[in-house]
C-alpha cells in the first residue's frame, strides 16, 4: 500500500483520472473534413463550414467513431448503451467556434457505461480498477500566443476530431471497495493499459507525445484507515506518465502539509509546471451546474442495435490483458517480460511469429527480444514516426531470430557466437543466420575429441595452475575454460568444456 508518511499521521491517497483519446477516423466526428491536423498541415486548411460554427450548418454524426467507441467498450469490459444522445455543453470554449462542445450529458447514459480493468496492483497482485463512464465527444482546436507579441491565434483545424473521455468510478457508497487507483505508480500502470487497449483494438494511436491521448488528474488524500473521501483537486492536462506521477506526488503532498497545518483545501484546477515539478491554481473548480447541458437540437437520439454490438465483438483481437495471461501461462514468460511484450500489438504478433507454436523457444525468444533487439532501435521500422507504433522489425526478421534460438538449443552455435551473427544481421549482412555461420566459420566445435585435445594442450602447459586447481581453488576452472575457448577460436561448447576439464582435471 503507498502511503505519504506526515508529521501527525500516514496518509493514502485517492487518484481519479479522466483519460481523453482521440479516435482514429478518416474525418471529424460531425463533419466531413479531414481528421488530420498535424503540425506539417498548415493551419485552418482541415476546417468545414460545420467546424467554424457557420449559421445553419447542421452536424451529422460519422458512424464509423462510434463504432470505435463501442469497440472500446467491449474492450474494457463495459455495458453498452442502446440509447444515448449528445447535448451542448455551455462551458467557455474559447478554442471553438460555436462557443460550446457538442458532448455527451453527464447525467444520463453515455455510449460506454460501467466498467472496468485490471492492472498490477503495488502489492504484486491483480487490482480491478472500476470505469465509471466513457463518452463521445468533439476536441477543442488550439490557441497559439506565442506566434505574435500582440496577437493570439486559432488554429481549428483539431476542431471537431473524435474525443473519448474515460472516467474512472470511485464507489463513494461503499468506501470498503478499493477497486480505485491508490498510487502513482498504478495511475500509470493504469494509463498504459488504456492506451494498450486502444493501440490494440485500432481505436486511436493514444501517443502522449503527439496529444492523442492526455489526462486530467484528481488527487484527494485522507489518514491510513479513514474511510472518509476528502475534497480533491485535478490538475489538467498532462501529456507524460513522468509528469502526471510527479504532479500526483507534489500535490498529494501540498494537500497533506495544508490538513497538518490546520487548513482546508479547495476543489480547485491546477497547473502543472514541468520544470519545477509543482502545481498551482488555476480556476476554482467548476460544479456540475457550471457546464449547462441542454438537448442538441441538431443531433437525433442514438440507438445501438444488438445486432451492431455483436457485430463488433466478433471483429476484435486478442487484447493486451489476455496476450500477457498467454504468455505467462503457456510459455512461462515473466509478468515483466511478458508486459514489455504486448507494449504494442506489432510487437506482440513479431513475438508469435517468431515462436511460431513452438514453446520451447518462447522464452529464448523473449530474452532476445528484450535484451537484444529493443536496445537496437535502428532495426525498428517506425512508419509512422508520431505514433510511436512499431510496424515491423526492418532487418532482422521473426524467422532470423527463431533460427538462431534454435542454433543455439542444438549446440550448433554458443551465446557469444550468436551475439556476432545477431550483429553482423544489424550491420546488414545478408544470409540467414546459419548461411552467416558458415561463411565465417562461426559453428561450433562439439567433437569431444578436438575439444579433449585442446584440454590436454591447456591443461599441459599451466602445471602450476593444475596444482593450485588440485589444493582447493577451484575457481581456477574459469581460468582453463578460457584458455581452452581462445585456443578453439571461441567454437568449443562451453559446456563440453567444463565437463571434460572437471573430468581431467579431478
Amino acid at each position: 500500500m503507498f502511503t505519504i508518511k506526515g508529521k501527525t499521521c500516514d496518509w493514502e491517497l485517492v487518484i481519479g483520472l479522466e483519460t481523453h483519446i482521440q479516435v482514429l477516423s478518416n474525418s471529424k466526428v460531425f463533419s466531413g473534413a479531414s481528421a488530420d491536423y498535424n503540425p506539417s498541415v498548415s493551419p485552418n486548411t482541415q476546417v468545414s463550414m460545420i467546424d467554424a460554427g457557420m449559421p445553419g450548418m447542421l452536424p451529422v454524426l460519422n458512424k464509423h467513431c462510434v463504432e470505435q467507441v463501442i469497440k472500446f467498450g467491449l474492450g474494457i469490459n463495459a455495458e453498452i448503451s442502446r440509447t444515448s444522445r449528445f447535448a451542448r455543453k455551455q462551458y467557455f470554449y474559447p478554442d471553438l467556434p460555436q462557443g460550446y462542445q457538442i458532448s455527451q450529458p453527464a447525467d444520463e447514459a453515455p455510449i460506454v457505461g460501467r466498467g472496468w480493468i485490471e492492472i498490477m496492483g503495488d502489492d504484486g497482485k491483480q487490482k480491478k480498477i472500476l470505469i465509471e463512464r466513457a463518452h463521445l465527444e468533439q476536441d477543442a482546436g488550439k490557441l497559439k500566443h506565442d506566434v505574435h507579441p500582440n496577437k493570439s491565434f486559432a488554429d481549428y483545424n483539431r476542431t471537431g476530431v473524435a474525443l473519448l473521455e474515460i472516467v474512472t468510478f470511485l464507489d463513494t457508497k461503499n468506501p470498503e471497495n478499493n477497486s480505485y487507483i491508490s498510487s502513482p505508480d498504478e495511475a500509470e500502470r493504469y494509463l498504459r493499459e488504456i492506451r494498450e487497449i486502444a493501440r490494440a483494438l485500432g481505436v486511436s494511436k493514444a501517443n502522449m507525445e503527439e496529444g492523442s491521448m492526455r489526462a486530467d488528474v484528481n488527487v484527494s488524500v485522507r489518514p491510513v484507515g479513514s474511510k472518509e473521501f476528502r475534497t480533491r483537486t485535478e490538475t489538467k492536462n498532462m501529456v507524460s506518465f513522468k509528469f502526471i506521477k510527479s504532479a500526483i506526488e507534489y500535490e498529494a503532498r501540498r494537500q497533506i502539509e495544508i490538513y497538518e497545518n490546520g487548513g482546508t483545501v479547495s476543489q480547485d484546477t491546477m497547473r502543472y509546471h514541468q520544470g519545477e515539478g509543482t502545481t498551482s491554481v488555476m480556476r476554482s473548480k467548476e460544479n456540475a451546474l457550471d457546464y449547462r447541458y441542454f438537448p442538441d437540437p441538431d443531433l437525433l437520439p442514438l440507438e445501438i442495435s444488438d445486432e451492431t454490438i455483436e457485430r463488433i465483438r466478433s471483429t476484435m483481437p486478442e487484447l493486451p490483458s489476455a496476450t500477457r495471461a498467454r504468455y505467462t501461462h503457456d510459455f512461462g514468460v515473466s509478468e515483466y517480460d511478458a508486459a514489455r511484450l504486448t507494449e504494442s500489438t506489432d510487437i506482440s504478433r513479431w513475438f508469435d511469429t517468431a515462436v511460431n507454436g513452438n514453446d520451447k523457444r518462447a522464452k529464448s525468444i523473449a530474452n532476445w527480444m528484450i535484451s537484444e533487439l529493443f536496445a537496437h532501435p535502428e532495426n525498428w521500422d517506425v512508419k509512422n514516426e508520431k505514433s510511436g507504433i512499431v510496424d515491423e522489425m526492418r532487418i532482422i526478421t521473426p524467422s532470423d531470430l527463431s533460427e538462431l534460438v534454435d542454433m543455439i538449443a542444438a549446440n550448433e552455435i554458443n551465446g557469444k557466437q550468436a551475439k556476432e551473427i545477431f550483429i553482423k544481421m544489424l550491420d546488414g549482412e545478408s544470409g540467414t543466420p546459419h548461411e552467416i555461420a558458415d561463411k565465417f566459420g562461426m559453428k561450433q566445435i562439439t567433437d569431444t575429441a578436438a575439444i579433449e585435445t585442446a584440454v590436454d594442450n591447456v591443461i599441459a602447459a599451466n602445471p602450476s595452475q593444475v596444482e593450485q586447481y588440485k589444493s582447493g581453488k577451484v575457481g581456477l576452472l574459469g581460468f582453463f575454460v578460457g584458455n581452452v575457448m581462445k585456443a578453439t577460436g571461441g567454437k568449443a561448447n562451453p559446456a563440453v568444456v567444463n565437463e571434460i576439464l572437471r573430468k581431467k582435471l579431478a
